[in-house]
């Protein structure tokens, strides 16, 4: 795979497994703030856990939906270079956090069939990228984070979007290197394929994917 492809490594919560992500090559370091998720971590966890991100590595938070009021604590609380925002946030709420933040949104685009890719227009212009995620199934209380992939073949041959676009759902060290042939992606995003149990991350997982997707 070429050097270009960039990796994030979503969901962390210990710092030797942040280390691990930096020192293995990932371009972005998530840290989830939905307190439903196994990988929540609480502002003053994420805060600590953030100061062990070198410069060059983007520190990004994973919003569902929040508040102004929840995502000022956020942003007052723990360094950051983007927000992420994972609910069913509208495009006039994405334009509307990055007036009021100042930093680049990331918006996660659930896709289960094509006509699911119609909302990636629809948020290209106020987004700054995309993360392209599978849609999580019926009922189930977490936008992503599902280990689910969906089909790839949705996005053959759409990696010409003009708004930065990342990969998401379902990745491991087994499948990414197939994923990125398939849909032409150059940046992925993993949380549960590089974990050994639900929010534990896994050091040997977390460099094979970085390596296979490179």
């Amino acid at each position: 795979m070429s050097a270009e492809i960039s990796v994030k490594i979503c969901g962390l919560t210990a710092p030797e497994h942040v280390r691990a992500a930096v020192e293995a090559g990932a371009r972005y370091i998530g840290f989830n703030f939905f307190p439903k998720s196994p990988r929540y971590a609480p502002i003053a966890q994420a805060a600590a856990l953030a100061s062990d991100v070198p410069v060059g590595v983007a520190k990004v938070a994973l919003a569902v939906n929040f508040t102004d009021a929840q995502l000022d604590e956020i942003v007052a609380g723990v360094p950051l270079d983007m927000l992420q925002l994972h609910g069913a946030e509208s495009p006039e709420r994405v334009a509307e956090v990055k007036s009021r933040y100042g930093l680049p949104v990331i918006k996660a685009i659930g896709v289960a069939e094509a006509e699911d890719l119609a909302a990636i227009d629809l948020y290209s212009d106020v987004a700054d990228q995309l993360l392209v995620d599978a849609k999580p199934p019926k009922n189930s209380e977490l936008p992503g984070g599902n280990g689910l992939p969906f089909d790839w073949r949705l996005l053959a041959g759409r990696k010409y979007w003009r708004t930065p676009w990342m990969l998401s759902g379902g990745l491991n060290p087994g499948n990414v290197a197939e994923a990125i042939r398939m849909t032409g992606a150059r940046q992925v995003d993993v949380a549960s394929g590089v974990e050994s149990a639900p929010g534990v991350k896994d050091p040997c997982l977390i460099r094979s994917f970085i390596e296979a997707a490179r």
